[in-house]
């Protein structure tokens, strides 16, 4: 075999390589061999067919899968001879069309093209110094809690003939929103229980039922907030249709054992502590990943190496293909609004070169603490997954199972968070309480990480069965 390197410029890497038709043409030889010892042909017997009679038969079939795992070999011997460590699956390119019809090899010449791994000094993890923000369920919040709780258990009491609609009475309502008289997506619904008043609606919508009366129409008219999650809906006039169907007036709902046996729990100091349980879980979650942002964005300085820009590209393509889905569903980011796209790609280009740094850095740490991904903790990611989607947990099962790509989805986060979790025990990590509206507070410095977050951290290319290049299929 014959390599030449043909490029060496930063992290870019290109050879051509030739395999001689002698050694395909012994590869190709030594198979038709052996298939000629196990065919059964008419006229022959066993082990007796003519070699040019195998060849003629099985030849092209034959030569094309030799060269094909030719090409791969030599890929890999490239790669292992050089030491190179590939970002991703590397390049190949044939040179003119290989001769695959059955008769006599020729040479196997092709380009190999690939984007190397930087040299990564990991840091001194010791030296690192970190603030965890923490917090505990507030008695105040935990009173709210059971205050909603006690109100949304509250039984509708039947209302007189004729009784029309009072704040803090709940209508039952079928109703059809439009925008310029064009109905809008989730806009509609029926049977919707709406509390004269209430909290959670647009401004104007339950305020417009007052009133109503069980078989009343009404239209309901209402202007989305400026600053509405829907771009295409914020600051519109909206006009709804509405139905009024039943009445009822909310009894009282003592917070009480009687609350708590209704909410499936054996008395009211148990459902209490369930909800701090559960607050206190949420708190521990945002407590976490605001240092783990804290301990990223300490990384970020340090991972001062250059990133592949095949990854690079990749990660910035899956980045802007997710922008843009959002912006024609009307979800634009508010830091997004009113900037160009030239502007936009370069923002969030650096964002992809960041995430693909961090990545590797992470990567790096976790492979010199002999950090892996268990099998069992992949199968119980898995069947996380799986019960996201309630029916059809199979079928979501038999497509990791055959979709490897699909797995390292599951195994990256993983990965990651078990690098973080050494990370964080090796560093210098100060604790301090602070109340849960600061903990939730959102850093201002951040902001790029918020917005779409990290690369998980995996090896490029850990997982990928693909073959480095397909040799043309025969007519």
């Amino acid at each position: 075999m014959q390599v030449t390197e043909t490029l060496s410029d930063g992290l870019r890497r290109a050879f051509s390589v030739v395999v001689p038709a002698a050694e395909i043409e012994g590869k190709v030889s030594l198979k038709l061999a052996e298939i000629g010892r196990t065919i059964k042909l008419p006229g022959f017997r066993p082990g007796k067919v003519p070699v040019n009679l195998v060849r003629q038969r099985y030849g092209a079939s034959v030569m094309a899968e030799v060269m094909q795992d030719a090409l791969n070999t030599a890929t890999d011997q490239v790669v292992e001879e050089r030491g190179l460590r590939p970002a991703g699956q590397p390049r190949v390119e044939l040179a003119g069309e290989p001769s695959i019809d059955g008769k006599a090899a020729s040479d196997l010449a092709f380009k190999v093209e690939m984007d190397v791994l930087p040299e990564i000094a990991t840091p001194d993890l010791s030296a690192l110094r970190l603030t965890r923000l923490r917090s505990e369920a507030a008695r105040e919040v935990v009173d709210k809690t059971l205050e909603r709780l006690a109100s949304q258990q509250r039984e509708l009491l039947p209302t007189e003939e004729g009784y029309a609609a009072e704040t803090g009475d709940v209508l039952t309502v079928d109703f059809v929103g439009a925008v310029d008289g064009v109905p809008f997506e989730g806009g509609a619904g029926q049977d919707a229980k709406v509390e004269i008043g209430g909290q959670g609606f647009i401004p104007g919508f339950s305020e417009g039922m007052a009133g109503m009366r069980p078989g009343d129409v009404r239209s309901v008219e209402v202007t989305f907030p400026a600053e509405y999650h829907n771009d295409a809906l914020a600051g519109k006039a909206a006009v709804f249709e509405v139905t009024a169907k039943s009445l009822g007036k909310p009894a009282e709902q003592a917070v009480d054992d009687t609350l708590a046996t209704k909410l499936g729990f054996e008395s009211l100091d148990t459902l209490r502590e369930a909800i701090i349980g559960q607050m206190q879980r949420e708190l521990d979650q945002v407590s976490r990943l605001r240092v783990k942002r804290e301990l990223l964005d300490l990384l970020a300085e340090k991972a001062a190496f250059p990133a592949p820009q095949n990854l690079v590209e990749a990660e910035f393509g899956a980045i802007w293909q997710r922008v843009q889905q959002d912006s024609a569903s009307g979800q634009v980011d508010e830091e997004d609004r009113g900037k160009d796209a030239d502007t936009l790609r370069a923002e969030y280009r650096a964002i992809a070169d960041r995430r693909v740094r961090l990545g590797l850095l992470l990567s790096e740490i976790g492979r010199g603490a002999g950090i892996t991904v268990s099998q069992a903790e992949l199968t119980q990611a898995l069947r996380a997954e799986a019960a996201r989607y309630p029916g059809q947990e199979m079928q979501v099962v038999e497509f990791f199972r055959k979709t490897p790509q699909a797995i390292e989805q599951l195994r990256g986060p993983l990965f990651e968070d078990k690098v973080v979790d050494y990370i964080l025990e090796m560093a210098e990590v100060e604790d301090r309480l602070v109340s849960p509206e600061e903990l939730n507070a959102q850093p201002a410095d951040t902001a790029d990480a918020a917005r779409i977050g990290y690369q998980p951290a995996v090896e490029p290319g850990q997982g990928e069965d693909q073959q480095p290049a397909e040799l043309p299929a025969e007519n």
